[in-house]
């Protein structure tokens, strides 16, 4: 008869292993005991280093209210606003998403350092 494809006995034929005895086993704990602190103090450097404002161009945080804009983005013209809002989604990108892009390639480049 049709056998299951995830069912155990299948994976074991393949050489895999289910994901409950991966994470129970010692040498997983090993491995991950050092790579997962890793990821986060090396993704954490890079922010609090400033390479990862320096390196996506975005401002630090003492940077974002200059003297010339002192408030938050607002849409305040009837005429423009559409330019305005453009202005926000483009702010908003470089600042919203820089720290966890910044993050993410920290933890992935860290992870590669690691592994080698």
């Amino acid at each position: 008869m049709y056998k299951n494809l995830w069912s155990s006995a299948c994976l074991e034929a393949q050489g895999e292993r289910s994901f409950a005895d991966i994470i129970s086993s010692i040498r997983y704990w090993v491995i991950h005991s050092i790579t997962i602190p890793s990821l986060f103090i090396a993704g954490w450097l890079f922010v609090s280093t400033g390479l990862a404002y320096d390196v996506f161009g975005s401002p630090r945080p003492n940077e974002y209210f200059t003297e010339s804009r002192q408030g938050i983005p607002l849409i305040t013209g009837r005429f423009d606003s559409l330019e305005q809002l453009d202005e926000f989604i483009r702010w908003l990108a470089v600042h919203g998403l820089a720290v966890p892009t910044v993050f993410f390639l920290g933890s992935i480049s860290a992870m590669q350092f690691i592994q080698r």
